[in-house]
């Protein structure tokens, strides 16, 4: 068996669980000053799970500060299994929650920023609870890894490898040649589209409270609400809803790009080739979207004698707009049931649940860029085809992109689908129909959160099995670290000497 430096991971995971609890406090504030009752479980959870992550740093203090990739990998698939298991106690300890299943299932949605929910009246939670349950969406959206990347060098130990863990999607632009600078950029540019949407939506008409846990859910595109009705509670305030759209579609985008417009760097942003595309997309299937209901609904009256006609053709492009970039972005908020649309829709928002945003974004799915490669690769297959002895390579932002790269993908997306047609049938295993065990598959896979048949949008998870809320969760897992990075413990040779 390979010799790994054991010391050092259960040191990292020790400072992980550290800011888990201490994050916990936020909670605690919250509930102080809403009065809700929970104040003292809350305070113990914390005090449970920092307590635990100060026993793992010191019983490991003598480490030797040096992380391999296979310590990277072990740390940051630890860790966020971890940090859902210590982060499910508030749910526990306030009895909000009775079994561990599902306590499990909603925090483990929280820190993949999934968004499924199993709570059937998420208004009746005491209000430290649903800061909490927002709160675990916002450390999983940007990674509580890059979050302890910025401070590990306090420790002596640097961080290159966890954030090759973490984030090891195709694109790999840096902020800053070192990488604690780029984990301090990334998250200096997350609170601040956190503090503007919270502070955009309460001048739109929602409540400070409703506005932050919002805020919070969008910028990590999780799609935890304080309501039960989700945004379609704010359906007669449509600002709240544009401003949320604005902010999934910048959350859905790449931060790097966001850091590049911050510092003036326009050219680069506009010349991407997966934010124009990712742009042309969400234009594009919105008006399909949008098409479709207008067809379907009886406009068959003069609109200039009739001027609620343009409030209703308003509503319907609200709604079409919001739900695709809620998929695509895999935020999960919902304004309207698209599976009650049209059987055209239904099928059509679960493809878009296979897309996710931009690389370097907090959404999940395969993500853009990927698809855009695997499709011009596919199209020089053709042109290869007719001219065998030509050089043809693909090319990204004006770059040749080496074989090497597009092999990474194409077993990606092979791998992806392999999980994907596993998942769904071990869901039907398991008892669920058709509809709903591939929804519920691609939903969790996606981190998308409302998925298909009785796990549509206008429905929660309450219903899945206990084995199917730990089969749902384990998906989510690995759908948010991209595959490679949980799979990769479970073959024999990542345990094995070179």
């Amino acid at each position: 068996m390979s010799k790994f430096n054991f010391k050092v991971i259960i040191h990292i995971i020790g400072v992980l669980l550290l800011f888990n609890g201490g994050l916990m406090l936020l909670a605690v504030l919250a509930s102080i000053l809403m009065k809700d009752g929970v104040t003292f479980e809350i305070t113990l959870s914390a005090f449970i799970v920092m307590v635990l992550g100060g026993f793992m740093m010191l019983i490991s203090r003598n480490h030797q500060a040096q992380i391999q990739k296979r310590e990277g990998y072990l740390i940051v698939s630890l860790g966020w299994f971890l940090m859902a298991v210590t982060g499910m106690l508030p749910f526990l300890m306030t009895g909000a929650i009775d079994n561990v299943y599902d306590a499990f299932f909603e925090t483990m949605s929280g820190y993949t920023t999934t968004g499924s929910s199993i709570l059937r009246d998420i208004e009746a939670l005491p209000a430290g609870l649903l800061f909490w349950r927002s709160t675990t969406h916002w450390i999983g959206g940007m990674g509580i890894i890059v979050l302890a990347i910025a401070i590990l060098p306090l420790l002596g130990i640097g961080g290159m490898q966890l954030f090759t863990a973490e984030a090891p999607g195709p694109n790999s632009d840096k902020l800053h040649p070192r990488i604690t600078d780029t984990a301090k950029r990334l998250w200096l540019i997350y609170f601040t589209f956190t503090f503007t949407e919270a502070l955009l939506l309460s001048l739109a008409g929602m409540s400070l409270f409703d506005a932050i846990n919002h805020a919070m859910s969008t910028i990590s595109t999780g799609g935890f609400s304080t309501k039960n009705q989700s945004l379609a509670h704010w359906n007669h305030l449509p600002w709240v809803q544009y401003i949320t759209m604005l902010f999934m579609l910048l959350a859905g985008s790449n931060f790097v790009l966001t850091y590049f417009a911050f510092t003036g760097k326009f050219n680069k942003v506009f010349k991407d080739n997966e934010f124009l595309t990712f742009i042309k997309l969400i234009f594009i299937f919105s008006m399909i979207v949008f098409a479709v209901l207008i067809f379907n609904t009886d406009l068959n009256t003069d609109f200039f004698s009739h001027p609620q006609i343009w409030g209703e053709i308003e509503s319907n492009f609200r709604h079409s707009l919001f739900q695709v970039l809620a998929v695509i972005t895999t935020t999960g908020f919902v304004t309207a049931d698209f599976t009650a649309w049209t059987p055209f829709l239904t099928v059509f928002f679960f493809g878009l649940m296979f897309l996710g945003g931009s690389a370097g974004s907090t959404s999940g799915g395969v993500k853009i860029v990927r698809h855009l490669l695997m499709v011009k690769s596919g199209i020089l297959e053709f042109k290869r085809a007719l001219h065998p002895n030509a050089i043809i390579q693909p090319r990204y932002n004006g770059k040749v992109v080496n074989e090497e790269i597009i092999g990474n993908i194409l077993g990606f997306f092979i791998l992806y689908m392999l999980s994907f047609i596993i998942g769904s049938l071990i869901f039907g295993l398991l008892g669920l129909d058709f509809e709903s065990a591939i929804g519920v598959a691609a939903s969790s896979l996606g981190n998308v959160g409302p998925a298909l048949g009785e796990f549509g949008p206008a429905n929660n998870f309450s219903q899945l099995p206990p084995a199917g809320k730990l089969w749902s969760s384990f998906l989510m897992l690995i759908g948010r670290l991209e595959l490679f990075t949980v799979l990769i413990i479970l073959t024999p040779f990542f345990w094995k000497n070179n």
